[in-house]
C-alpha cells in the first residue's frame, strides 16, 4: 500500500525559502542581524542571531512535508513574535540602519501579520 504525500503548493515552497534563505543569512552574515537585536536581552546578540537563523531554516525546512508542516507552523509564529520587538527597535532608532530610511522600518511593521497569516495558512497539513 502506497501512502500519497502531498507536495507543497507554491506558495508554501516560496515561503519555505524565504524562511531558509533568511535563516541561512544568519550564519553567512551575521553582523547586521547582531545590530537588530534590541539592548536588554539576557544572551548575547550574536547568540540571539544564530538562534533566530536555525529556527528559520528549520522552521523553513518544516513546512516542506505534511508531517512536520503543523510544528513549522507553531515554530515560526513563535519566531515571529518573538522578533517583532527587534523589527520595532530598528524602527524606533533608524539612524542606526542607514541607508534604510525610517518611513521604510516603520512601513515593514504591517506586515509582520500578513506573514504571520501566511505561515498560518502554510503550516496546515
Amino acid at each position: 500500500m502506497t501512502t500519497e504525500v502531498s507536495r507543497p503548493t507554491p506558495g508554501v515552497l516560496a515561503l519555505a525559502a524565504l524562511f531558509v534563505g533568511a535563516g541561512a543569512l544568519h550564519f553567512i552574515a551575521p553582523r547586521p542581524f547582531d545590530r537588530i537585536v534590541p539592548p536588554g536581552l539576557p544572551i548575547p546578540a550574536r547568540t540571539a542571531t544564530l538562534l533566530s537563523g536555525a529556527a528559520e531554516v528549520v522552521g523553513g525546512l518544516g513546512l516542506l512535508h505534511p508531517a512536520t508542516r503543523p510544528a513549522a507552523r507553531w515554530g515560526l509564529l513563535a519566531l515571529l513574535a518573538a522578533v517583532f520587538p527587534a523589527n520595532v527597535h530598528m524602527a524606533q532608532h533608524p539612524q542606526r540602519f542607514q541607508p534604510l530610511p525610517g518611513w521604510a522600518l516603520w512601513a515593514r511593521l504591517p506586515l509582520q501579520p500578513l506573514l504571520m497569516w501566511a505561515v498560518w495558512r502554510a503550516g496546515r497539513r
